[in-house]
């Protein structure tokens, strides 16, 4: 009977090493499917930012940290463009428009939500505010000013970040998160998160997802 008693012991205890094992080689491959998947949702958003952002720019000449403008002006407002009258290469059409001396060019205007959003929604943009995995209650952290650079030209900044801690899964993988924003700290020196562009330079809004 003792026997028996030990051998069913000695299996529980082989299961629970081999669960153990199994845990501690599954456990960092689901965490690193998990934080692509989270990643490129964010990666997919923050890009929407910062197209709008540079739209606002291109009218405005400055950048917005205030996401109701933002958001607002994608919805609501128009840009105005230029376009050819004729094709060039109608030497007829060229003509007349010498006779009548006029450029081959006329201004139009354009919905910024038709011409750059047909992808989305009404609600998909009243939602690009809130960074994906956060249930809508976490906003992507945004700046935006001046910078002043050496040679003494102004540049308009803007910033967008989503930090790791706000879109990973900090329960069934807290100590994975924890490693993570540790390593981009004090190892690769790097944002601990998702983010374009700067306010301590000028660097084209430029991803570092890129």
């Amino acid at each position: 009977m003792g026997k028996k008693i030990l051998q069913v012991v000695l299996a529980l205890v082989a299961a629970a090493l081999a669960y153990y094992v199994y845990v501690l080689i599954a456990t960092p491959i689901n965490f690193e499917a998990e934080q692509k998947l989270r990643e490129k949702a964010v990666i997919e958003r923050i890009k929407d930012i910062r197209t709008a952002e540079r739209q606002f720019k291109s009218k405005y000449q400055h950048f917005t940290a205030d996401f109701d403008s933002l958001l607002n002006f994608v919805l609501n407002e128009t840009m105005e463009g230029e376009r050819k009258i004729v094709d060039e290469d109608d030497s007829v059409a060229m003509a007349k428009l010498k006779r009548m001396r006029k450029k081959n060019v006329e201004k139009f205007t354009y919905s910024v939500k038709d011409s750059l959003f047909k992808h989305l929604s009404d609600e998909d943009i009243a939602n690009m505010r809130y960074i994906p995995y956060s249930n809508n209650k976490t906003e992507f952290l945004l700046d935006a000013g001046i910078l002043t650079t050496e040679s003494k030209i102004v540049i308009p900044t803007v910033e967008c970040r989503a930090p790791y801690i706000a879109f990973l899964d900090t329960v069934a993988y807290r100590q994975e998160v924890v490693n993570l924003v540790d390593n981009c700290l004090n190892v690769l020196n790097k944002y601990p998160g998702i983010k374009f562009g700067s306010m301590e330079s000028g660097n084209n809004e430029a991803g570092n997802w890129e």
